[in-house]
């Protein structure tokens, strides 16, 4: 049975920074496409960076440069370094797994709520 777990919101300081971890268990992060998503209230939800199988990684543009996605075979983690926070990356992130790299997600997590104050 595969369960993502999130961890490592909060609130911090705008300029501050974050790091969310995914613990995965049920699944082999070799054979699946990890992503972050996040949502901010009334607003859809959106991928913020995604890292195939094979470890290549795509960023929305909003967040390049600020944001690092990896993970930890050995540890079944995925991360999201989040450096120079912004107000407007305030939002419930998200962890998520799929096993194709076509397709929706369909594994995810429960959430952690990140809070960018000015």
């Amino acid at each position: 049975q595969v369960q993502l777990v999130e961890s490592g919101g909060g609130s911090v300081q705008a300029g501050g920074s974050l790091r969310l971890s995914c613990d995965a268990s049920g699944l082999t992060l070799s054979s699946y496409c990890m992503g972050w998503f996040r949502q901010a209230p009334g607003k859809e939800r959106e991928a913020v960076a995604t890292i195939a199988s094979g470890g290549s990684t795509t960023y929305a543009d909003s967040v390049k440069g600020r944001f690092t996605i990896s993970k930890d075979y050995a540890k079944r983690t995925l991360y999201l370094q989040m450096n120079s926070l912004k107000p407007e990356d305030t939002a419930m992130y998200y962890c998520a797994a799929k096993q194709l790299k076509v397709g929706e997600y369909y594994y995810w997590g429960q959430g952690t709520q990140v809070t960018v104050s000015e």
